[in-house]
């Protein structure tokens, strides 16, 4: 018993502290010069997925079609939404309505896929409540013009209208500096955010004919998440995804703790159901001496935050009964992450409304925690989160200025 305790503080104390080690270590490395971004032509398909709800999506369709790269064309499959008309007759727009019920965002980016109108070089998804800033594609193209077949935006917060929309920005800065900025800066590849990504045209395709998203379409919510999906794919065909941070994707934090239980119950059951994927990623970087698969495998097995938290605060106090020198290692290793993550929002520059509900963090982590009950039947507690901020691309630039 003692030394599965003692192996499992140290599993802890390790994930504990390495996001602070390995952010230094990222920050000492420089990334890849490269072409100016008018250099490279590049023809961009740009899908949107909208379920029961087109209209929130009328404001990212206009900031998709007054990009400063104008070769796009805009898909928007509106699954089971009432008539909506957006008054915009914009040729490279084409709102598409399923013949029958779609209900999986896969099946609304197959359908778009069949009916793209010429054959791009990049596919880029977004999700119906996202915004694209006027340079997003044009921030893209130097990534793509040095040779990355992958390449994630940087998503951030289209609201900070509520303690919940905070706290749910303050982990997306987290994950953007320590799962994309860092990785990628080390040589691995940035983990892929659901939306505001651009993948080259073909390996999409073989990504969405792919045996995993075969068998995802028969277990319906239950399947995993399609971002894992392509992440795993793309690594496992030796791809290395890029990160552009100057490509900034605003996208709808929750407003209520109940959006909350929703969102993370859906995300939790996919990063459990995640794991043999992560660890089959690890043991083929160490079969091909590839840094880039062994250390993607790695960083999406870390427990998340709450969870390494609450285990490490378990076994602090029980090594104070059984061992309590590893009570002392793990106090030390939950401080160094806490102030790391103080040092993420600095590096991230995090806004102010982020940095002042930081310790209201407890809420969220509640939240969090009462969203393990909806993993036991997905079918039934995984419904779309609602989206309520229909605010244009002008708007949220305009108080990104103030």
């Amino acid at each position: 018993m003692s030394w599965l305790f003692s192996l499992l503080c140290a599993i802890l104390l390790a994930q504990l502290i390495y996001p602070a080690l390995v952010i230094t270590l990222a920050r000492l490395r420089s990334l890849p010069q490269l072409p100016p971004v008018q250099a490279v032509p590049v023809k961009f398909a740009c899908i949107i997925t909208a379920y029961r709800n087109a209209a929130i999506a009328q404001p990212l369709v206009r900031s998709l079609l007054h990009q400063t790269c104008p070769d796009v064309q805009v898909y928007l499959v509106a699954d089971e939404c009432p008539a909506f008309d957006f008054g915009i007759s914009d040729p490279r727009y084409h709102p598409l309505i399923p013949e029958s019920p779609l209900r999986l965002k896969v099946r609304s980016i197959r359908y778009a896929m069949a009916k793209l109108v010429e054959q791009p070089d990049y596919v880029v998804v977004f999700d119906a409540d996202n915004l694209a800033h006027p340079e997003f594609l044009m921030q893209l193209k130097p990534w793509i013009s040095a040779g990355f077949s992958c390449v994630q935006g940087q998503r951030t917060a289209k609201n900070l209208n509520s303690v919940y929309a905070a706290l749910d920005s303050l982990g997306e800065h987290y994950k953007n500096f320590l799962e994309r900025e860092t990785a990628f800066r080390l040589g691995s590849s940035a983990v892929i955010s659901g939306s505001g990504m651009a993948t080259r045209y073909d390996l999409y395709q073989a990504y969405l004919e792919s045996e995993a998203i075969a068998q995802g379409h028969l277990l319906e919510k239950k399947m995993l998440q399609e971002d894992k999906i392509l992440q795993n794919f793309l690594l496992g065909q030796g791809v290395r995804i890029a990160y552009a941070r100057e490509a900034m994707v605003y996208d709808e934090k929750v407003s209520k703790g109940a959006d909350v239980e929703t969102q993370r119950g859906r995300w939790l059951y996919s990063y459990f159901q995640n794991i043999p994927n992560a660890l089959a990623l690890l043991g083929l970087g160490l079969r091909n001496f590839s840094f880039n698969q062994f250390y993607f495998g790695a960083i999406t097995l870390v427990l998340p935050m709450f969870i390494q938290l609450g285990l490490a605060g378990l076994c602090l106090l029980t090594g104070l009964f059984l061992a309590p020198w590893w009570s002392v290692l793990l106090l030390f290793g939950m401080l160094v992450f806490m102030w790391n993550i103080w040092r993420v929002l600095q590096l991230d520059q995090a806004p102010p409304a982020v940095k002042r509900v930081v310790w209201q963090a407890p809420k969220f982590v509640f939240r969090q925690i009462r969203s393990l009950g909806n993993m036991r039947d997905p079918n039934r507690n995984f419904q779309p989160t609602e989206n309520r901020q229909a605010r244009t691309i002008d708007e949220v630039l305009r108080e990104r200025k103030e």
